[in-house]
Order: structure tokens, then C-alpha cells, then sequence
């Protein structure tokens, strides 16, 4: 069952790595080294359950409920407008995120989970990705054996954790060039930005 689980890993690789709002806030994390353990859990274990939903069959339920799809993408716009706004005031000061670099950040673990959460599960893409995606290429690759499907969602559930943890735990690698408050103003500028070209695209359809 190599061959479907590989097919799952290069498919989810493919879809993930494009920048986003939830690879944007767990990149920040990972420069503040900020509670990223939980963030990172949260993703990959997000990602591995609307998976398994999507090969289990949900993506097609979820396909017929297109008002589900639309409440979630506007609650999805405001509050990627909410947090690009309070990117915009942070980088106003950029000297506390500098500060807060150095010592795992000042974040509490509620609110970083709360807004992880909220990334995650109030952006319809990763309903279309996983759910309905995921979910209908997985039946491709039965092999006459339902367990082929599970096999290729196995092998997309480690991409989405090896991508996460790339993410969150490498972004330290970048602390050398982010020393100065200025580089701290550019961040959270390139994140706000982020968040505002997502609900843009969200709310156009």
C-alpha cells in the first residue's frame, strides 16, 4: 500500500504549501516560538480528522449543505479582517514582538489556541481540500481494497504534520534576520496582508 499512501503525501503537499492565513499565523508562532507545539497539533490533528471525514464520506454531505459552506466562508472574512487589523497594530509596535522573541512570547495559551482553532476551521478551502478533495481522489486509489483510500489518506495526514511541524519548529531557524524591531514590522505587514488578500478571495467566492 506504498504507492497510495505516497499519491496521498504528494497530493496534500501540493495543496498545503500554498501561503495562507493558518501557514501565516503558524509561521509567526514559530518565529515567537510561541506556544508552537499546540499550534501545530492543532493543525496536523485538524487536518488528519477532516481527512479521515472526507474518505469516510462526509465531503459529500457537506457538498449538498452549500449553505454551511457560505456561513462559514463570511464568519471566515471577519475574522480574517479582525486579525489583519490587529497585525496592522502590532506592527505599530514592533518592539514588543521583538522583546517577546526572546522569551517564547507573551501570548497566553487560550488565546493562541482560540485563534489557531478559528484559522483552521472557519476557512471553507480546508473543508474543499480535505473534505471534498482529499475525500474524492482517496476513492481513486482503492486498488479494489477499501483500505487503498485509507492508505492515501494515511499518507496525507503525514504530509499536513511534516509541513506544520517544517513550519512552526523551523521558523526559528529565521530568528538571526528578525533581531531588529523593523524586521518584526515587516512580519506582521506580510501577515496582515495575507489575511486581507484570503477573506478578499473568500468573500469575491
Amino acid at each position: 500500500m506504498l504507492a497510495p499512501a505516497l499519491a496521498g503525501l504528494l497530493t496534500t503537499a501540493s495543496l498545503i504549501v500554498a501561503i495562507g492565513a493558518q501557514n501565516a499565523y503558524v509561521l509567526r508562532q514559530g518565529l515567537l516560538r510561541s506556544h508552537v507545539g499546540v499550534v501545530v497539533l492543532i493543525c496536523a490533528a485538524s487536518d488528519a480528522l477532516l481527512i479521515a471525514a472526507g474518505i469516510a464520506g462526509v465531503g459529500t454531505l457537506v457538498d449538498r449543505a452549500g449553505w454551511a459552506l457560505v456561513l462559514v466562508r463570511w464568519l471566515g472574512v471577519a475574522f480574517l479582517l479582525w486579525y489583519a487589523a490587529a497585525s496592522l497594530r502590532r506592527a505599530a509596535h514592533p518592539e514588543s514582538l521583538a522583546a517577546a522573541a526572546g522569551d517564547g512570547g507573551t501570548e497566553t495559551r487560550r488565546g493562541v489556541v482560540t485563534r489557531t482553532v478559528l484559522l483552521t476551521w472557519l476557512n471553507p478551502h480546508v473543508y474543499l481540500d480535505t473534505l471534498l478533495l482529499i475525500g474524492s481522489v482517496a476513492t481513486a486509489h482503492d486498488g479494489g481494497e477499501p483500505a487503498g483510500r485509507w492508505w492515501f489518506g494515511a499518507g496525507a495526514a503525514v504530509a499536513s504534520v511534516l509541513w506544520f511541524c517544517g513550519l512552526g519548529f523551523g521558523a526559528r531557524l529565521l530568528a538571526p534576520l528578525l533581531a531588529r524591531p523593523r524586521a518584526w514590522q515587516v512580519v506582521e505587514l506580510c501577515i496582515a496582508a495575507t489575511m486581507v488578500l484570503v477573506a478578499a478571495k473568500l468573500a469575491l467566492g
